[in-house]
């Protein structure tokens, strides 16, 4: 039985990808914060793998930014795959909190690459790490291949750029089986609430019902590639089966406006979007990232992944949920 350790269990990825290694077969081990709630909904389906004789799924108390509590779990659990999906992973909010996103996103990475390293485990395991579209920022190339330079324009994107070459760095220096993957945006009903598909898809099922009349917005013309979640953990997953590690971006190849997100969430519900949303200049970012669109294909070759769910179709899957959630 092959044993895995997540960190961001408790997240949309995280949750997807312990489906997925759950359904395969694995022992899977999750790093989850202590905090005075409880926030484990996005896996509370998968409580029957928690306990019993046939017990395969266990939480661990630590953190990305306490570097002794990951060397110590590594070393005990012995994990044959690590996938680091922690992060502070929203980009408006980067320019909040830099300093801790500077923290947990970038420099969380070097210590669980350090833990892998300090635990022993380094010539056995296999390192997943998050990479993200946000670090092609201002983009060289149209459409963004693996070989696109960085241009981040958030904290968030810079913290993720240090993250993916540290990766780099560790697998050329350690010869770590390590690799990054470069998700474009990839969405779901487990998004979070604040991320603006999420607010979008809960808008539009809470108007339909009558509770919200009105979804303030920021920038509508920014375009992104948007792909299903449960469909990009798949990918993760297949970096981590092949020969020899490498880096891949996971997207559709396809790019959308905001408004075109409105337009099939709404229209989902027979409602016209621009009957409810107002513009919001307090949620603009500092600075915008205006295109992200990425090239799969070396993702189709070499892994045989490609995405079946398109924007439309995630859209009203995300806004018939959100609808069926209200009372």
């Amino acid at each position: 039985m092959r044993k895995a350790f997540i960190t961001g269990i408790t997240g949309q990825d995280g949750s997807y990808l312990a489906d997925l290694l759950l359904e395969k077969g694995y022992e899977v081990h999750g790093l989850v914060r202590r905090a005075s709630t409880i926030n484990r909904t996005r896996i509370d389906h998968l409580r029957p793998y928690e306990s019993g004789p046939n017990q395969r799924l266990y939480l661990h108390y630590g953190d990305l930014a306490d570097s002794v509590s990951l060397v110590k779990l590594l070393y005990h659990l012995q994990p044959d795959e690590i996938y680091n999906l922690a992060a502070q992973s929203h980009v408006r909010i980067s320019f909040d909190i830099p300093e801790y996103t500077a923290d947990i996103t970038g420099v969380g990475a070097a210590r669980i690459l350090e833990a892998v390293i300090e635990s022993g485990i380094g010539k056995k395991v296999r390192f997943y790490q998050a990479s993200s579209s946000e670090m092609f920022g201002k983009v060289q190339d149209v459409p963004q291949r693996e070989s696109t330079p960085f241009w981040p324009r958030s904290p968030y994107g810079c913290a993720k750029v240090f993250a993916h070459w540290l990766t780099v760095n560790y697998r050329e220096s350690y010869n770590l089986f390590a690799c990054s993957g470069i998700l474009f945006n990839h969405e779901s009903p487990r998004r979070g609430e604040n991320f603006v598909t999420r607010k979008i898809t809960i808008a539009a099922a809470r108007i339909k019902k009558g509770l919200q009349k009105e979804l303030h917005l920021g920038n509508l013309d920014s375009r992104r590639d948007w792909g299903y979640a449960k469909e990009y953990v798949e990918g993760m997953w297949r970096m981590l089966q092949q020969d020899k590690p490498d880096d891949y971006i996971l997207a559709t190849n396809e790019t959308h406006t905001i408004g075109d997100f409105l337009d099939a969430s709404f229209g989902r519900l027979g409602l016209d979007w621009k009957d409810h949303v107002k513009f919001d200049e307090r949620l603009l970012r500092p600075a915008e990232v205006d295109l992200l669109i990425g090239d799969y294909s070396k993702a189709r070759k070499n892994l045989g992944w490609e995405p079946k769910v398109r924007m439309k179709e995630l859209a009203e899957l995300m806004t018939d949920a959100d609808l069926g959630s209200l009372p």
